[in-house]
């Protein structure tokens, strides 16, 4: 009976001594005079660039992360106005009318939604060619490979269905 309760005394207090072991560690005090993590903006939603876009049918302005619609002529820095339906007049009096999704900067560049489109796509091309050197190429590769059985099957099916029209027509 001794033995059974010195062992059980030595078993708990193994257990309880492993979880009294396990202490809080507090942060380390900041030094005084230290500097402090700078804040970060946090995006709720789609980011958007500063500068003028049609949405909706609507001219907005985008400036330091708050979009409201204008309401009368918006003049940028070159000179180009832009007026509340989407007719942007360049300093050398030629003109454009904005379409669904195009861009104005505030320095007066259009860009179209196509472009932007265009140039995102390109810049996925280049990354993807970055990050896995030479997949790309096998990709297409073996694309083409793959073109090419199926066409040779397809001759092989014409051939197959050929001989079987001459051999009922025979009979």
């Amino acid at each position: 009976m001794n033995f059974r309760f010195l062992f059980g005394c030595i078993l708990s207090l193994t257990l309880l001594g492993g979880t009294m072991a396990q202490a809080q560690t507090r942060v380390a005090p900041r030094k005084p005079g230290g500097v402090a993590p700078k804040a970060r903006l946090v995006s709720k939603g789609a980011g958007l660039k500063d500068g003028l876009t049609m949405k909706d049918g609507r001219i907005v302005l985008t400036e330091l992360g708050i979009t409201n619609p204008i309401t009368a002529d918006k003049k940028l820095v070159n000179g180009t106005v832009i007026s509340p339906t989407g007719l942007v007049t360049a300093k050398d009096s030629s003109t454009i009318q904005m379409a669904e999704g195009d861009l104005v900067s505030l320095t007066g560049r259009v860009t179209t939604r196509r472009s932007i489109v265009e140039a995102d796509s390109l810049l996925k091309i280049k990354t993807f060619d970055l990050r896995y050197p030479g997949k790309r190429k096998k990709m297409e590769e073996e694309a083409e490979r793959k073109a090419k059985v199926k066409t040779k099957l397809a001759e092989d099916k014409a051939k197959a269905a050929e001989k079987r029209a001459k051999a009922n027509a025979r009979r």
